[in-house]
């Protein structure tokens, strides 16, 4: 799929770039391994390195395919160590997100920053005309995230996403959106 996503975003306090190869490590360090931040995730806590490494190359195929855009999220005074992800895979007409944040970072404001940054980006494109995101119905920060970010709840999906850290069986999820 071509989209025309820019290779890189800048917010006031970071910048959203492509994986690359060394940052697996960083990745690693900064919550990969974090099972209270891979709570509400749909992969478990990586405990090997080459896990993460694996992933980065995932993602990177995924860029370069045209499939999804997974965004590093850096600092501006230090763009070699990134402390989050936002996800955006690819559909026609509509951009699906998803994010992390490394448990360190959170409550600072980082991750509303580079959604609305991101909406307001994709949103401008003619080819997008929606961004959606679900979130695990007990997945208070998430849901708040959203809503600071311009997204309205549109509904609830019973047994939508299996989130194995919490259950072998799929959970309930509410549904997001901004839309032009």
């Amino acid at each position: 799929m071509t989209s025309s996503l820019p290779d890189q975003l800048r917010t006031p306090r970071l910048t959203l770039r492509a994986p690359r190869p060394g940052d697996a490590p960083h990745l690693f360090a900064a919550y990969t391994q974090d099972s209270v931040v891979a709570r509400y995730m749909t992969w478990r806590p990586q405990t090997l390195l080459s896990q993460t490494a694996a992933f980065i190359d995932y993602c990177i195929q995924g860029w370069s395919a045209g499939r999804s855009r997974p965004y590093l999220l850096v600092p501006h005074d230090n763009d070699d160590v990134p402390v989050g992800m936002l996800d955006a895979r690819l559909q026609a007409h509509t951009i699906d997100i998803g994010y992390v944040l490394q448990r360190s970072r959170w409550g600072e404001g980082l991750m509303p920053e580079a959604i609305i940054a991101f909406s307001d980006m994709a949103l401008a494109l003619p080819e997008y005309f929606r961004v959606q995101a679900t979130c695990d119905t007990e997945n208070q920060a998430s849901a708040r995230t959203l809503e600071k970010s311009g997204f309205l709840r549109e509904g609830r999906l019973e047994r939508h996403t299996v989130l194995p850290n919490l259950s072998p069986e799929p959970r309930a999820s509410y549904m997001y959106a901004r839309c032009r």
